[in-house]
């Protein structure tokens, strides 16, 4: 039973799973919105929706913190210069999930997840 389980698993190792939540970020950040299955957006929301909180400071340390989370020099620079500065009157709710389609492969849910645009 998953009582009160904060997050998912997604089938992977802490490790694999900590690299694939930085790179869809990366990908979310440079270009605003990706398809990817639905449950690692529904994950994703959370990791980007936090660091975008952070970064909304837009000081030496909000780079600090949110280059120790993505370890990307352009990421950073855009989340904090570019897209943190557009939610400062936001208490949350900086992404959208739109499901589209099943994968033909193997039937996934897919979805887009996108920054809002405000």
């Amino acid at each position: 039973m998953r009582h009160g389980h904060g997050y998912r698993k997604l089938g992977r190792t802490s490790s694999h799973r900590s690299a694939l939540l930085k790179n869809l970020t990366i990908a979310i950040i440079k270009n605003e919105k990706i398809e990817t299955t639905l449950p690692k957006a529904k994950e994703l929301r959370s990791y980007v929706e936090k660091l975008i909180t952070k970064a909304r400071v837009g000081d030496f340390n909000a780079h600090r913190v949110v280059f120790s989370k993505l370890q990307d020099k352009e990421a950073t620079k855009k989340l904090v210069e570019d897209i943190a500065p557009r939610y400062t009157d936001r208490n949350g709710g900086y992404t959208r999930i739109v499901k589209t389609r099943l994968r033909r492969g193997d039937a996934a849910e897919m979805a887009f997840i996108e920054l809002i645009k405000d």
